[in-house]
């Protein structure tokens, strides 16, 4: 709002030398008028300001239009950080002391509103940048009458811009489909329509095949309307393969550190979940920590996450696991333990209430690709963040002396051992390690779900699952079965709900590994013989 205020600021003075004084007298008489007299100065000053008062139209269609009492001077309110801002719509000026006594509402009805979004829209149509000239179009699709066709029309030939010529010629062809006097036309437009993915284009064929009294119409339109509904069945797969991706990343950011754990040390670690947990706390208190730059929160969140995870990961080892090593099922009831009582730590320090964790701007809306498939930003920078982070840890164990001696250990403890590698060293570094790429996970769910104390019991079984689906300490089984489960479920859950899609897909790994007992890539060496 801000913005545009300072836009009308900017482009003011020049215009208003010719037409200060009608325009002052229009919107005066905008703070007068009763709410049936409203429409004629609408267009009036539609008419005199033209896309200069854009701005304003925009502010009385949100509601957020005032005036002052004293003088009837415009004041745009806008809510920022809770408390109201005032500033004089036409000045941008800031108000600093102004009650609600002292200012009235310019109101609006539906009829209104309608009214203003045409105004905009048709100010739109004649605006500079094309993105407004396409919106424009595309908000009048519902609404087309002879007047708008007209404007269309005549502007079309002088449009540059593809994207905004393509969505005129389909207002064109919608209007004629439904209103075009002979029939041959009716037709010859519906069969432009056919390949549009525009949700108003649909409705009207669907009106069109359902109700037209022409049978060659209704033939038509039931033609456009089965070849746009298998477009939208393939997008909708497309979307659903999006929503797997990401599920799958999830996944193999939370399965990934219990593979390196679970593989160099033949740990069951029931506390990862919790390592999870800690990395989506750590991110809701580096936003407590930096309220005025949440942009940047969570460059700092990723490796304060890290550490944070992977020191409590040490702890542990060094605490509890490496005086069990051998004895699988005691450090399976020991990290349950301490699962519990992270939990509860949580509880106490925290409450036990969920945190909502903002989501940065850069983060936010979603990638237009098409009406009818778009990909939401912060599921889409989660997924490359995981293919990331999975190709770095590759190269700390390739190119790193770390990840030469986790691949010795993992294969053969005693003889990696008898070379002289410090094996507990090894595993305490391997266990922080596997704990810190937990907490980073934390850090992508906390910008997806709500962060609380059970956060990590949602994923610990799915990373165990994905664990020993992949096989056993491999990195690439991770990636390939993390992926595998993510696209399973999102294809299922249409199906079979989301309760029965995983159990399915339970049944699916236990019948696997009947079948093949290592998953799907087994671990080598002689440790795994």
């Amino acid at each position: 709002m801000f913005f545009c205020v300072l836009c009308i600021c900017q482009a003011w003075p020049a215009w208003a030398q010719n037409q200060q004084t009608a325009v002052d007298r229009l919107l005066q008489q905008l703070t007068e008028a009763r709410l049936k007299d409203m429409a004629p100065i609408l267009e009036q000053l539609e008419v005199e300001g033209g896309e200069v008062l854009l701005p304003l139209f925009r502010t009385m269609l949100a509601g957020d239009l005032y005036y002052r009492k004293s003088d009837h001077r415009l004041v745009s309110v806008t809510p920022v950080n809770g408390a109201n801002q005032y500033r004089e719509m036409l000045t941008g000026r800031s108000i600093d002391s102004l009650s609600k006594q002292q200012i009235k509402k310019v109101r609006v009805n539906n009829t209104l509103r309608g009214q203003l979004r045409q105004i905009i829209a048709r100010l739109q149509l004649n605006a500079r940048q094309p993105d407004l000239r396409y919106s424009a179009v595309r908000s009048l699709l519902s609404e087309l009458d002879r007047d708008t066709i007209a404007t269309i029309r005549s502007l079309y030939p002088s449009e540059q811009d593809q994207q905004v010529k393509a969505i005129m010629t389909t207002a064109i062809a919608l209007y004629n489909a439904e209103s075009a006097q002979d029939d041959n036309d009716r037709v010859a437009a519906i069969g432009q329509l056919g390949n549009s993915l525009e949700a108003d284009v649909r409705n009207a064929l669907n009106r069109l095949a359902k109700d037209d009294t022409k049978p060659n119409v209704q033939i038509a339109a039931k033609r456009a309307v089965a070849n746009i509904e298998q477009r939208v069945a393939w997008y909708g797969r497309l979307d659903q393969l999006f929503f797997g991706l990401s599920l799958g990343s999830v996944l193999l950011l939370a399965a990934i550190g219990l593979a390196i754990t679970f593989g160099v040390m033949g740990v069951i670690n029931m506390a990862h979940g919790e390592m999870i947990m800690l990395g989506a706390y750590t991110t809701y208190v580096v936003q407590l920590l930096m309220p005025n730059a949440i942009d940047y929160s969570l460059w700092v969140a990723v490796p304060a996450a890290f550490l944070v995870s992977g020191m409590t990961g040490i702890l542990i080892e060094r605490g509890i696991i490496r005086f069990l090593h051998g004895r699988p099922l005691e450090t399976l009831l020991a990290t349950f333990g301490v699962s519990l009582i992270l939990q509860q730590l949580v509880r106490t320090v925290f409450s036990p209430l969920n945190r909502q964790v903002s989501t940065p701007s850069w983060m936010s809306g979603s990638i237009e690709l098409n009406p009818v498939l778009s990909l939401t930003l912060n599921r889409l920078y989660i997924f490359v963040f995981a293919l990331l982070v999975f190709a770095l840890l590759l190269l700390i164990l390739k190119k790193t002396s770390l990840g030469l001696n986790v691949r010795a250990v993992s294969q053969n403890r005693d003889m990696a051992r008898a070379m002289g590698v410090h094996t507990e060293r090894v595993d305490a570094l391997t266990f922080g390690l596997g704990s810190g790429i937990a907490g980073i996970a934390g850090v992508a769910l906390s910008q997806l779900t709500n962060v609380g104390p059970n956060l990590g019991q949602s994923y610990i079984i799915d990373s165990f699952m994905v664990v020993v689906f992949g096989g056993v300490g491999n990195l690439l089984g991770t990636l390939v079965a993390a992926f595998t489960l993510g696209i399973a479920n999102k294809f299922l859950e249409p199906v079979t709900g989301a309760v029965l899609a995983s159990i399915l897909v339970l049944v699916f790994i236990i019948l696997f590994i009947q079948k093949r007992p290592k998953g799907l890539f087994p671990q080598k060496g002689r440790a795994a013989e």
